[in-house]
């Protein structure tokens, strides 16, 4: 796991120095602070030739080869080399395939061998890769850059091409270290974000700047970037491949997934340094665990979050866990004086991003890093396996939308949403206030309007009309925020609406936000976090099997649950799925209502020209008065403006300011809780 950064230019004018390669890699020196490298084409016996040259630079975290992993690397006669993020855990099966074929290695590296296959490949190489991975490969012959990520995402690899340069980097927050970057924003980005609450690949919040997606590559010569999809998850499924789906047994089904699941922990278990689980008490975290249990010697390091508020804490179904599994458990509880960690919270993350489960992330990251240097997680399992409750929504609309229309008409009436429900958002009344209300909408839409942040209606009510105009008049303005949600479903044709709904979170929510808040989250301290269900093998598979497998009214994981039963204790194996929630609703109520004000509703804020200061009013009284929860759409208006001081108001940042540097003085009373 590290941190990868470099430029390739077609002319001298473009080129950078080391002063500039060494800012971009200062920037991103919390993703490997045990060593760091540098390579410029130019000073290679390859490189005296006129054309392209390259600039690589590396930060380390050292996890295999403790000793010998120095990046950037290079084949036997130096005319391919690579800076490279990630883990390759297939990396050992590969060297032998590449000694045996006559490759020299001289390295126990997983990086060595992206050169070796690279050279006998070229970029299709790529496909052999199992992990996670963002990789520069600079072929000195051809004077080719290649970009590839990993199939699902897991690591983050952001470019931009201008006037002959090409600047790459695992962080925006590196490429906005090159004199002459601009940062323009794109307000189609903000829009996004509102929507989403995260910019999705493979926009940027800056014009200009992209990210490169999953499973894509991207080549970079002759001043020209070309991207290709090396890898898709299939999802899609001809009639004929379905009916052979639904042929094998249960027990066949069953099998296949314990033995690919075990392979995967067996393969993300290679390590030179201690390494241990995160252990929620769901379902997923569980079996990972269960699993490194049963292939470990000793009892592993398990680690958990909590909250004071008992309808947002799990550290009691962890511990369940953990006693269950007999592993070392460690837990941590998480205070609303976790949020003087925000002015790092948002340097970190680049882009906005108001996904609130980053808190207690960052949190239980700092704490696991003092015991094990790698965890593994669950992540992944909802999406693949149908966990999450909405899928029980889509299921019932589902069967909504083939009732007669004046039934139909009768569940959308509007009298509907004037019953008086709870105060609270989670409440059985107010969630069927939103099922009900998105019931005659297309299923891609009424899905949006379930799972984002602001809807068009509510976005139109917080900006400013200059915003309003500024966003219509632009030249990438020419779609919707539904097109992303639509163009995903378009992916998955042929299987039920549950299986494409899953599909759509695979391809975007998995990848834009659960992935990206976990890896900045961990690579902020200097912690690997690795993922078993990511493993494309069980990806492949999970996207073959069919939804009654995984599925059925009231209940989801359903093969999970039934394959993994020994390890996971009855009481987990029932409950309901809680999710990694913080309390904000309770704490927009009381400790940080200052905070609210003192940012949303200051001068610095609203002459930005985004927000109008009446709109932003409602959400924070109607909030503040119970009248309703807004908690979300608040925490997604208070990450952009703190965003904006952090990344706009001075020069590049190379390292997070302080609170009194974001202007916030709101959170001093908190210091003192315990």
């Amino acid at each position: 796991m590290c941190g990868i950064a470099g430029a390739v230019w077609n002319r001298r004018s473009q080129a950078i120095d080391r002063p500039v390669l060494q800012q971009m890699m200062s920037a991103i020196a919390h993703r490997g602070p045990d060593d760091s490298g540098m390579l410029f084409s130019s000073e290679l016996p390859q490189g005296n030739r006129s054309g392209a040259a390259c600039a690589l630079g590396h930060r380390r975290l050292s996890i295999i080869d403790l000793a010998g992993g120095h990046q950037p690397l290079s084949n036997e006669d130096g005319t391919v080399w690579t800076v490279f993020n990630g883990e390759i855990y297939n990396y050992r099966e590969l060297r032998e395939e590449l000694q045996q074929r006559g490759h020299q290695l001289k390295t126990a590296t997983d990086t060595e061998v992206i050169v070796h296959l690279y050279e006998e490949l070229g970029p299709a190489c790529i496909e052999r890769l199992r992990g996670m991975f963002a990789i520069a490969i600079w072929d000195t012959n051809t004077q080719r850059l290649v970009l590839a990520r990993d199939r699902l995402g897991q690591k983050p690899l952001a470019y931009l091409h201008q006037n002959g340069q090409l600047l790459f980097a695992s962080e925006l927050k590196a490429i906005l270290q090159v004199p002459g970057v601009h940062r323009e924003v794109d307000p189609t980005a903000i829009d996004l974000y509102l929507t989403y609450q995260y910019v999705p690949h493979p926009h940027s919040i800056f014009k200009g700047m992209n990210q490169l997606p999953p499973g894509h590559l991207a080549i970079y010569e002759q001043d020209r970037i070309t991207l290709s999809q090396y890898w898709q998850p299939p999802y899609a499924q001809t009639s004929d491949q379905q009916a052979e789906s639904r042929s094998w047994p249960v027990k066949k089904w069953q099998t296949e997934l314990r033995e690919t699941l075990t392979a995967a922990v067996r393969l993300r278990m290679r390590s030179d340094v201690p390494i241990g689980a995160f252990l929620s008490g769901g379902i997923d975290s569980t079996i990972i665990a269960g699993l490194m249990q049963s292939l470990s010697p000793h009892p592993i390091h398990t680690f958990s979050m909590g909250f004071p508020q008992p309808e947002y804490d799990e550290r009691h179904f962890a511990r369940q866990a953990a006693e269950h599994l007999r592993t070392e458990h460690h837990e941590f509880l998480v205070e609303p004086s976790a949020l003087h960690s925000l002015p790092q919270l948002i340097w970190h993350y680049d882009e906005p991003f108001s996904d609130s489960s980053a808190i207690p992330m960052f949190a239980l990251s700092e704490a696991t890093r003092k015991f094990v240097k790698v965890s593994l997680s669950g992540d992944g399992g909802d999406e693949l396996f149908a966990g999450y409750t909405r899928y029980q929504a889509v299921h019932l609309a589902t069967r909504a939308d083939r009732l007669p229309a004046f039934l139909k008409s009768m569940l959308t009436w509007e009298l509907w949403q004037q019953i008086p429900t709870s105060q609270q958002q989670r409440s059985l009344g107010r969630r069927a206030k939103r099922f009900l209300n998105a019931l005659g909408q297309t299923p891609e839409r009424r899905y949006l309007r379930w799972i984002g942040i602001f809807d068009q209606d509510a976005r139109r009510a917080v900006y400013s009309k200059s915003f309003q105009q500024t966003l219509h008049d632009s030249d990438r303005y020419n779609f919707d925020s539904a097109t992303l949600i639509d163009e995903a479903y378009q992916k998955c044709p042929g299987r039920d609406l549950v299986t494409r709904t899953t599909c759509v979170d695979v391809l975007t929510y998995l990848p834009c936000d659960i992935l990206k808040k976990v890896d900045i989250a961990t690579m902020a301290y200097g912690l690997e976090a690795r993922s078993p269900f990511l493993d494309h093998h069980v990806v492949e598979l999970a996207a073959r099997m069919p939804i009654e497998l995984k599925f059925s009214p009231g209940r989801g994981k359903k093969i999970l649950t039934d394959t993994f039963a020994d390890l996971i204790p009855p009481a987990i194996q029932n409950r309901s799925k809680m999710g990694f929630g913080v309390p904000l609703d309770h704490w927009f109520r009381n400790e940080l209502t200052g905070l609210l004000r003192q940012v949303l509703l200051s001068e610095r804020c609203l002459d930005r020209g985004i927000l109008n200061r009446t709109g932003v009013e409602n959400l924070i009284e109607q909030h503040v008065s119970h009248r309703w929860d807004h908690a979300y759409r608040l925490w997604n208006l208070l990450c952009l403006e703190c965003w904006a001081r952090v990344y706009l108001d001075g020069s590049p940042p190379i390292a997070p300011p302080t609170l009194q540097g974001l202007g916030i003085t709101a959170l001093e009373p908190l210091r003192s809780e315990k």
